[in-house]
């Protein structure tokens, strides 16, 4: 063999490992994990029995679809996990997206007129994170006679919706809440709690705020205040400053990521660090800081970046007339300081470096 063939071969199994690499980056191989999730035996009903399932994901898509994302807002890192997740799942299935955000949960008109002009461009399906309950279930029934509409995340009146990535946000609210009842039984010295829901009217706060009253229900526990608002960090900062100097001897700050971040802040300002705990109805980047330096008690997580995952999953699978479950939710786990260690956070939290993705092409 001559040295010329030598380099020759060299150079070809250099661009074989090349194409593997390359390929396998952009979803060619489906050596993919299962993942554990939940699957309920009404579909959208909460209340109905859960099956633990193995869910096998989709292959690489047939042909580029296009979908349509709509997020309430990225204001806060837990969108921004979702958004991971449908990024690199659109990613591997060779699907597009674009994404809008209507920039907080009262925007319910500016979520209308984004929807509606994203799915007009030529989008094979719509996969919404919605604002409001109920307030866009005309819109989306409009939608659904063109092409298929599926929830992500927050809960949403069922009317036009083909398919469901969640969790129960009363489960989420109820473990919380059950995790406080745990360390202050009936019986034993109440405790005062400040309770800071989220935004009235948003999709999920009226289950979570139902979920964490039955959660505390066991325990020796008083809601002496509550301060509803958007998920803005300012606003619920703002919040935590008014509860705070309004009520004295608050034992618990209890409530939003948002409100758990920015309370870190109020509390040491107002040198409460020491008499106030801080307990989040939901798992973002900061509250996990928060955990490990023990500044923040515990939150539950349900897994946003594989709700991203399993939403965009969902969507290629009804696209390519393929079996798919109506309704997926990941379980939800309670994260605190005794026990982050030990949970992988693959499936909640985005990388550090990760920004937001408005277009996957």
């Amino acid at each position: 063999m001559s040295l010329i063939d030598i380099n020759m071969k060299k150079l070809n199994q250099l661009l074989f490992v090349l194409f593997l690499a390359v390929h396998s980056s952009n979803g060619f191989t489906e050596d993919i994990r299962q993942w554990k999730v939940n699957s309920w035996s009404e579909p959208f009903n909460y209340q109905s029995q859960i099956t633990p399932i193995e869910y096998t994901p989709a292959s690489r898509a047939s042909k580029p679809w296009h979908l349509c994302i709509s997020y309430p807002h990225l204001k806060d890192a837990y969108w921004l996990n979702v958004n991971y997740g449908m990024v690199e799942e659109a990613k591997r299935l060779g699907a597009k997206f674009t994404l809008v955000e209507a920039g907080g949960y009262p925007n319910i008109e500016r979520q209308r007129q984004q929807i509606m002009q994203c799915t007009k461009s030529g989008a094979d399906a719509l996969i919404l994170g919605t604002v409001s309950f109920d307030d866009l279930t005309k819109t989306i029934s409009e939608i659904a006679t063109e092409i298929p509409v599926l929830a992500t995340v927050n809960d949403i009146n069922d009317s036009g919706i083909i398919a469901k990535t969640g969790v129960s946000w009363v489960e989420m609210g109820r473990v919380t809440g059950e995790y406080i009842a745990q360390r202050h039984p009936q019986g034993g010295p109440p405790v005062r709690v400040a309770w800071f829901p989220g935004p009235k009217g948003a999709g999920w706060v009226k289950f979570i705020e139902q979920g964490f009253r039955q959660g505390i229900k066991d325990g020796e526990i008083e809601i002496v205040v509550t301060k509803s608002g958007d998920t803005g960090k300012e606003i619920q900062r703002t919040l935590v400053q008014e509860a705070l100097e309004a009520y004295q001897n608050i034992d618990y700050i209890v409530g939003n990521a948002l409100m758990a971040e920015a309370a870190i802040s109020v509390l040491r300002q107002m040198n409460l660090e020491n008499q106030t705990n801080i307990v989040s109805t939901y798992f973002t980047p900061a509250v996990y800081r928060g955990i490990k330096r023990n500044r923040i008690l515990a939150a539950p997580t349900d897994a946003p970046v594989l709700q991203g995952r399993l939403s965009i999953n969902q969507a290629i699978k009804i696209l390519e007339n393929k079996p798919f479950f109506k309704h997926l939710g990941p379980e939800i786990k309670l994260i605190d300081r005794f026990n982050f260690k030990t949970i992988s956070m693959e499936d909640s939290l985005a990388p550090s470096p990760f920004l937001p993705t408005f277009f996957v092409k």
